[in-house]
């Protein structure tokens, strides 16, 4: 039987290597809800036993039903109906009800709601597994932030009515955000929220482009400040599904067609708020994005690696001139490239799972430790700061790499299969036209770029180095490769010297914050692949090609920071040439 957890050799080293032990400690709050559920662990292996099972069964449903059905809904798709609802494609149909019989549509919600209560990188691994079997189901499955923003600052009421029926499956929910004439710019928003004389809550204006647009459980970006013009006038409403809800529009796409995009009309619709008015955008969306960024870098995992499957097994079955083609060097070469770009965002993303996870646990124990000894709620405070800080460094740069990961080993699996990758007898052209829009929605890779910049600059990188690192004493061969980290830390050091050093204007340092953050990336892979081969004599060698190849990246990179460069902001229009006339 096809299971997408148990045959992915990485996904299956990483759960044995990486920490859960911890994770599993902060997230169960030291086992405390083992005494009021049964079904809660009692202790860390415990906990690890029931991961590994959850994980199991996603893998079973995402290979055996799932994936068979995936060619189907990108063909079929979804349709509106005359009285403005959506009919999911079948096998989306079938799938969110499997999931919700798993529990997993509550996957990351508390135990008091019907949730299994996992953690975020216990989450991240489910959705790479999902996202190999169907990228567009992904896009329901992947939006439990919904509820788990719910859960994090709606009042007790909205809580009991909302988050068991989620957590069920019997209810979806959309993050309805962009308009037609405020996509990035969420500041700029206009659908209006306003209160009658009673105090209900009322929502009117057009969302588009909104991932299941159609789910039950609306969560709506809207201005209930018409005065202030800015993000601080904008608060967060849930709206429920009703007849002042309309879909007016399913947008047809390039891919992920599995997955609604839909225009919606809210006409008058009631609203509940959501905390408090006017943080919609800078509190509760920014923490939803936050989480939706790592489950877009886990959707561009599954997608790459499905691409890099179909690549590896049509290599080792074609022949030409008497071999398989996977024996000419030059598809050898690109095959571990794949391999190894997989690899690189997989341990990326999971690590910023990793380290959001450590922060909201901390948090949560600062929270609980207010009456400790001053010596200890300090150290802890000062824990949650830092994984704080890598969070908001990591989880950016993980939706960055993968994205563009996904896109290039799609476009590589589909020149290793030629023409017949061209052609929709193979599942490449559906990876290749899915990849595209990961690096879009949630914000587009220079956007992630620009959110990465601060923590690149300010020498987080360091400090994310040095947490995986450590002080250990390394065999010779790792020895080797750790020096060649340190080499390109100084690299990078030089390199933002350089950028801070022209104070003339910002432009400088954003025309050169892409190889900025490409180098960190490098390098905290490097890191990453380092430690991972202490555990594992592939990852040895994983590490070895990682740099052998990313060393002389890494110093073309900072040459072309360091070189002073500039023509794209004082010669544009020369170099660009006229404006195109329109035919």
């Amino acid at each position: 039987m096809a299971n997408f957890f148990t045959d992915n050799e990485d996904i299956q080293f990483l759960f044995q290597h990486m920490n859960l032990a911890r994770v599993a400690t902060l997230r169960e709050q030291n086992f405390r809800f083992a005494k009021e559920f049964d079904f809660a662990p009692a202790d860390a292996p415990e906990a690890i036993d029931n991961y590994r099972r959850i994980l199991d069964v996603i893998g079973e449903i995402a290979g055996e039903r799932v994936a068979p059905t995936a060619a189907d809904t990108d063909t079929v798709g979804n349709v509106l109906n005359a009285d403005g609802s959506v009919t999911y494609a079948p096998g989306i149909a079938e799938a969110v009800k499997l999931l919700g019989q798993a529990d997993a549509m509550g996957f990351i919600l508390p135990y008091r709601f019907g949730g299994l209560n996992g953690p975020n990188l216990l989450y991240t691994m489910s959705n790479d597994i999902v996202s190999r079997a169907d990228a567009a189901l992904m896009n329901i499955y992947g939006l439990q932030g919904i509820a788990e923003t719910i859960n994090a600052f709606a009042s007790e009421e909205i809580k009991q009515q909302y988050l068991p029926r989620m957590t069920s499956g019997e209810w979806t929910g959309a993050m309805v955000l962009t308009e037609p004439d405020a996509g990035s710019d969420l500041q700029a928003v206009k659908t209006k929220a306003y209160q009658d004389a009673s105090g209900q809550w009322f929502v009117r204006g057009v969302k588009r482009f909104i991932t299941n647009g159609c789910g039950e459980v609306l969560l709506v970006l809207a201005r209930t400040e018409p005065e202030i013009a800015d993000g601080r006038g904008l608060s967060c409403l849930l709206v429920e599904r009703g007849p002042r809800v309309r879909v007016r529009r399913l947008e047809h796409k390039l891919g992920i067609n599995g997955s609604p995009t839909c225009e919606i009309c809210f006409d008058d619709a009631p609203a509940k708020l959501i905390g408090e008015r006017r943080r919609g955008l800078i509190t509760y969306v920014m923490s939803l994005m936050n989480g939706a960024r790592i489950g877009i870098a886990a959707q561009s995992l599954g997608i790459g690696e499905a691409a890099y499957r179909v690549a590896r097994a049509y290599a080792h079955s074609r022949k030409q001139f008497n071999t398989a083609i996977e024996n000419f060097p030059a598809v050898r070469d690109l095959l571990l490239d794949m391999s190894l770009d997989v690899q690189a965002a997989r341990a990326l993303s999971y690590f910023a799972a990793y380290s959001v996870d450590l922060e909201e646990g901390l948090g949560a124990c600062v929270a609980a430790a207010q009456n400790a000894a001053p010596d200890e709620l300090k150290r802890l405070r000062a824990e949650e700061r830092k994984y704080k800080a890598f969070s908001k460094m990591l989880t950016p740069m993980a939706k960055y790499y993968a994205s563009e990961m996904s896109m290039r080993v799609s476009n590589s699996s589909m020149a290793v299969l030629g023409g017949s990758g061209y052609m929709k007898d193979y599942a490449v052209e559906r990876h290749l036209r899915d990849s595209r829009i990961t690096t879009i929605y949630e914000g587009t890779s220079q956007l992630q770029v620009v959110a990465s910049l601060a923590g690149v600059i300010g020498d987080t990188v360091g400090e994310v180095i040095q947490e995986i690192l450590g002080d250990r004493v390394w065999p010779h061969e790792l020895e080797t490769r750790v020096v060649h980290i340190r080499e390109g830390q100084a690299l990078l050091a030089e390199s933002v010297a350089f950028v801070k050093a022209q104070t003339a204007s910002n432009a400088y340092r954003d025309l050169h914050a892409r190889k900025l953050v490409d180098i960190a990336i490098d390098l905290i892979v490097a890191a990453l692949f380092c430690d991972q081969a202490t555990a594992s004599p592939k990852k040895l060698l994983v590490a070895k090609r990682w740099l052998a190849e990313r060393m002389p990246r890494l110093r073309m990179l900072k040459e072309q920071v360091c070189s002073g460069e500039t023509s794209a902001l004082t010669d544009f229009e020369i170099l660009a040439g006229p404006l195109p006339v329109a035919d």
